[in-house]
């Protein structure tokens, strides 16, 4: 049933965001063209288009595109605390993500516990469930660049638990539909046929609703972005552009 895979997918749909790009750009307006990765004493963030496509931070100091920035005093200052400032930001952001993992994980649970599942798929499906959001939680904590969390990464990890987790729920679903139909009885399989598309339409929205407990988490980030926004104003890349590591919209 394809309710299955979704139910599987829409449990990545907030773990596997980093933090969710969408929400981040509604609680806070803040967004970024580039993909930020931390490394060892420096930030580098990096993009297509336009240029510059890779921007270096590292103690005060800039490059980009290769090109080694002149800066004055007081914009070294600058950089080096928004370096040390996204740094502390980094374990944080972290927080808001596990937090999401178990949230979704509780979700799927509470949503497969209106199938009517046997005992034996019940407590497989748990543990099936907990392999993963222990895997996930280990690879957000190992996670250092935002290269992680989307395209054919996210597609990866996601396909990765609806090929584990779709099939059991499908089999488990597939067996009592078929024994209501052989047993006669057309309620029944109508009913889960009702259920399948009640989790195919209904499960997203629902999910939703359940991760805005995040939402006073990611409003207590805004500041530090903001903050972030503020120090890079003025400073500009080799080319004479505006850094615009992070914008704040309206």
């Amino acid at each position: 049933m394809r309710s299955t895979r979704l139910l599987a997918a829409w449990m990545l749909a907030f773990a596997c965001g980093s933090l969710h790009a969408q929400d981040l750009s509604q609680v806070c307006h803040a967004t970024s063209s580039y993909d930020l990765t931390v490394q060892p004493g420096r930030l580098v963030f990096d993009r297509t288009e336009p240029a510059p496509t890779r921007v270096v931070i590292e103690s005060g100091t800039l490059q980009t595109d290769g090109q080694t920035v002149s800066l004055n005093a007081e914009d070294q200052d600058r950089l080096a605390l928004f370096q040390r400032e996204a740094v502390a930001l980094v374990p944080r952001v972290k927080r808001v993500i596990h937090h999401g993992v178990d949230v979704a994980v509780q979700a799927v649970q509470d949503e497969s516990s209106g199938l009517n599942l046997d005992a034996d798929t019940r407590a497989e499906l748990q543990r099936r469930l907990q392999t993963h959001a222990a895997d996930l939680h280990q690879r957000v904590a190992a996670s250092q660049s935002t290269h992680d969390w989307h395209g054919d990464a996210a597609d990866q990890y996601a396909n990765q638990i609806i090929s584990d987790i779709g099939p059991l729920l499908a089999s488990a679903m597939g067996q009592q539909a078929i024994s209501a139909a052989m047993n006669g009885d057309l309620q029944q399989a109508a009913t889960l046929r009702e259920q399948a598309a009640n989790l195919t339409t209904g499960f997203q929205p629902r999910l939703q609703q359940r991760l805005q407990v995040l939402r006073p988490e990611i409003q207590a980030l805004c500041p530090d972005i903001q903050r972030l926004a503020e120090l890079q104003q003025g400073i500009r890349a080799s080319n004479g552009r505006p850094l615009n590591l992070v914008q704040i919209g309206q």
